[in-house]
């Protein structure tokens, strides 16, 4: 199971990478191609634009844990009188994850219309 995205790609869509975080990369990419064909199948063969939509959703996946290491808090809570404070961090242990735009994109989530016929097949002599 080869990668959707490089090294490069994500470099190209992102920010340049130090060498432990080009490592890092590499690996989350495997991951993130298992988690993306673990969701949603490919036709056979896969279409141009199937692989250039997991080449996106595969940099954004890195690009979220990676992140995580920042500050990463989306929102924050501060109260004067009797001191209470808390904060809300964005993915804050860097899973790899599939956002609901990701899935729209590979195409998951669509809705699709399709018949049963549930009439009885009658055989005749």
């Amino acid at each position: 199971m080869a990668a959707y995205a490089t090294v490069d790609d994500l470099v190209a869509r992102w920010r340049p990478l130090s060498t432990e975080e080009q490592a890092r990369a590499g690996v989350l990419l495997d991951d993130a191609a298992v988690r993306i064909d673990a969701t949603v199948a490919t036709s056979d063969p896969a279409t141009e634009q199937e692989l250039a939509a997991r080449l996106i959703v595969s940099c954004d996946m890195v690009k979220r844990a990676m992140s995580a290491g920042g500050i990463g808090v989306t929102s924050q809570q501060e109260t004067m009188g009797p001191f209470s404070t808390s904060q809300q961090f964005a993915n804050p242990t860097g899973d790899l994850y599939l956002s609901k735009s990701d899935r729209k994109l590979l195409g998951r989530g669509r809705q699709r219309a399709g018949i049963v016929d549930l009439t009885p097949v009658s055989e005749e002599s």
